[in-house]
């Protein structure tokens, strides 16, 4: 009878690395397939490739000047009349039209969220978000054709 708890262990062996290699082969086919999908992990050389022969986005548009963004605001301008305006407690996205200023979207940053939301048309419109240094109040309005954030008093 001692060779019967050797052969137990023999069994359990054979069973946790047959376990083992089935499981590293899941992982690996799984790895593959999300990697070889198009968004997958990309090569310096093919982003600059990418980058290289991708069109250029509203080449010779200058965005109008809309004087200086008050302080602890971002201002990043994109296409038409639409600009994303980003501070600690979140980003907005916010655009001018014949009704007004209009907020399109908006996404609390990290250990954020949103208390209040005016998302216009208007005159101004206004996302407050609240997190654990305060709130942070992020005014919009259109000053000619871009919005643009509103001082702060």
């Amino acid at each position: 009878m001692p060779g019967r708890p050797l052969l137990a262990v023999l069994g359990w062996l054979a069973t946790a690395v047959a376990a083992l290699l089935i499981g590293l082969a899941a992982i690996r086919l799984v790895g593959e397939s999300i990697s070889g999908t198009p968004g997958g992990l990309r090569s310096q050389e093919e982003v600059r490739r990418a980058l290289a022969t991708a069109p250029p986005s509203a080449a010779g548009v200058t965005p109008p000047a809309a004087g200086p963004a008050p302080s602890g605001v971002a201002v990043t301008p994109t296409a038409g009349a639409r600009r994303v305006l980003a501070t600690t407690g979140g980003t907005a996205v916010a655009e001018c039209g014949p009704s007004g200023v209009r907020l399109v979207s908006w996404a609390p940053a990290q250990g954020y969220r949103v208390r209040d939301v005016d998302r216009g048309p208007d005159e101004h419109v206004e996302v407050r978000f609240a997190g654990p240094e305060g709130e942070d109040e992020l005014k919009v309005v259109c000053v000619g054709s871009p919005p643009v954030p509103q001082r702060r008093h």
